[in-house]
């Protein structure tokens, strides 16, 4: 059976604060099971989020200036 993660566990990974966590689940950002009063965070979902949120970073910008 495949690992699910619980806010507090998904928190200190991602290490952010668990209110965060429970802010994302509150606004359908991060995918989720809710189980009666608790969530739970699937491992596998949660990678495949990350990835698709994955930046190459920030571009440098190239100037010529020899043709000045």
């Amino acid at each position: 059976m495949e690992r699910f993660l619980t806010a507090k566990e998904l928190s200190e990974v991602l290490k952010v604060r668990p209110a965060t966590i429970y802010l994302w689940t509150h606004t359908e950002f991060i995918p989720h099971y809710k189980l009666g009063k608790s969530v739970r965070f699937r491992e596998n979902d949660v990678l495949q989020w990350l990835e698709q949120r994955k930046s190459s970073g920030r571009k440098t910008l190239k100037y010529d200036i020899s043709s000045q």
